[in-house]
């Protein structure tokens, strides 16, 4: 069993795919480091560092980087299957994980990272006393489901919390900015199933 200060299996090789996907979409994009800096709040030294590998960002700033470039989390963190498939499983030893180097928050995805999917399934593990950070708005049409599986869960914007108990059920449109957190002695988990507008996928 990995010990809490250690990432989970995969955590480590997520972390470099995203480094190098975000180096990528940028170049794709015609981006400097400096322009992509302006546009996701994170510095420029901080951005090389993550493209190198060197770093690992928190599961917040990796979405601004997201955001920024107009990409999904997912895109940019695990590979992207060629082609549709009728049936495409997912082993638990191949999810993509990320891990959050602050906080030991994890984020595994669960579905296939298909072009065109529309529906998206996540495994969070939330520590004790620990948030996720705060999510940039997804695209209007944009809906959260949230399923606590151990512990409590509150999932917070600016204008209301909800506490969701394991067992419970949430959904809430997610085109605002949003925040999950753990504010009990023990870890949380929950699922999240996105369904995000055909266009585009949430992350």
């Amino acid at each position: 069993m990995s010990s809490p200060d250690q990432p989970r299996p995969g955590a480590r090789d997520a972390v470099s795919a995203f480094g190098d996907r975000v180096r990528a979409n940028r170049e794709q994009a015609d981006l400097t480091l400096e322009q992509l800096s302006g546009l996701s709040g994170v510095s420029r030294a901080m951005l090389s560092k993550i493209e190198r590998g060197e770093k690992s960002p928190t599961i917040g700033i990796a979405k601004q980087i997201a955001h920024a470039l107009g990409a999904s989390f997912s895109s940019l963190v695990g590979d992207e299957s060629p082609t549709r498939r009728a049936f495409a499983l997912v082993t638990k030893a191949q999810r993509q994980v990320f891990r959050d180097p602050e906080t030991g928050f994890e984020r595994h995805s669960l579905s296939p990272n298909m072009p065109g999917m529309t529906v998206e399934v996540i495994f969070h593990h939330l520590p004790a006393n620990a948030s996720t950070g705060r999510s940039p708005p997804h695209r209007p049409g944009t809906g959260k489901h949230v399923v606590a599986s151990r512990g409590h869960v509150v999932v917070a914007t600016a204008d209301n919390e909800t506490v969701v108990k394991e067992g419970d059920c949430l959904y809430f449109e997610a085109d605002v900015e949003h925040w999950f957190e753990n504010r009990t002695s023990k870890p949380a988990e929950y699922y999240l199933i996105i369904s995000a507008p055909p266009a585009n996928r949430a992350s």
